[in-house]
């Protein structure tokens, strides 16, 4: 069995296609462009190769991109001084720190700086609360993609067995949180889970996240389940996921690709998230 393979460029286009025409919508309603805020600290290549393509894909989309660009010797506390202005910035909707900051800056004071009515990322403390507890919130950009993909695909997760592979703040934990609001039964595994592969091989939805390249094969996939690969590894004969993709296609009904899958899909979400932004901002101002 050939698994069907989830087309994440695909859906991320109709997103940010989605997101366009309500843009457009917001703007006749408010006479408002919701501005959307980038930070970048410092000279990382790979930084801003992202923080590129999400300033061109967010004006692609009728936003306004605000770019402040800042020397990697910057103190944090003048740092914390731009992030906390930002927040007050009424022509600002959305912030956006990219990560990771130098050495000297503590990520986590940063986050916590940021407003939490423009935590596009959806990584503040008062966002994670407000996942915790249920709430409608600001929700961190790629697990919102992994739920996305699964509602594109009609992947039914009520009373479905769903396994994550991985605990972190910014992927696992909020993912296993959304799919537990969508009334799966969901099991967290890390580096501590004994025997994994049996765990994995329990789930109808198995969604890896531990940044580990290959390190789910066909052994740990139930048959016909469906397979998100939010894993990306930079390897010297390319990019590989978290999953053996060749081995683990002959077992699953549905498995995203890397890249392809769940990468596009992150971007599409930001954008998503700043609008939402905008909106929640509009209203509690009325």
């Amino acid at each position: 069995m050939a698994a069907r393979v989830i087309d994440g460029k695909a859906v991320a286009a109709a997103v940010r296609e989605r997101v366009k025409v309500d843009v457009a919508a917001y703007k006749d309603e408010t006479g408002r462009t919701p501005g959307l805020a980038t930070v970048l600290v410092g000279e990382d290549p790979a930084s801003e190769i992202y923080i590129r393509n999400k300033r061109r894909t967010t004006e692609e989309v009728g936003m306004r991109s605000i770019h402040h660009g800042i020397e990697a010797s910057i103190r944090e506390e003048e740092l914390l001084d731009l992030v906390r202005g930002l927040g007050e910035d009424d022509d600002v909707d959305g912030i956006l720190v990219q990560l990771p900051l130098p050495a000297h800056i503590d990520p986590d004071a940063v986050v916590a700086a940021i407003n939490p009515q423009k935590d596009v990322d959806g990584l503040t403390p008062v966002n994670a609360g407000l996942l915790a507890h249920g709430t409608p919130g600001l929700v961190p950009c790629t697990p919102a993609g992994v739920m996305e993909l699964l509602a594109h695909e009609g992947v039914e997760l009520e009373g479905a067995e769903a396994v994550v592979v991985g605990r972190s703040k910014l992927v696992g934990v909020p993912v296993a949180r959304l799919l537990l609001a969508a009334n799966a039964t969901v099991t967290i595994c890390h580096s501590r889970t004994r025997d994994l592969d049996a765990t994995c091989r329990r789930a109808d939805v198995l969604v890896a996240a531990v940044g580990v390249p290959r390190l789910l094969g066909a052994e740990a996939v139930k048959p016909g389940a469906v397979v998100i690969d939010v894993g990306m590894n930079r390897l010297e004969d390319g990019l590989a996921g978290d999953v053996d993709y060749e081995a683990a296609a002959e077992v699953a009904a549905a498995i995203t690709p890397v890249p392809g899958g769940v990468g596009p899909m992150t971007i599409a979400m930001l954008l998503s998230n700043a609008l939402q932004a905008a909106r929640l901002r509009t209203t509690s101002q009325q």
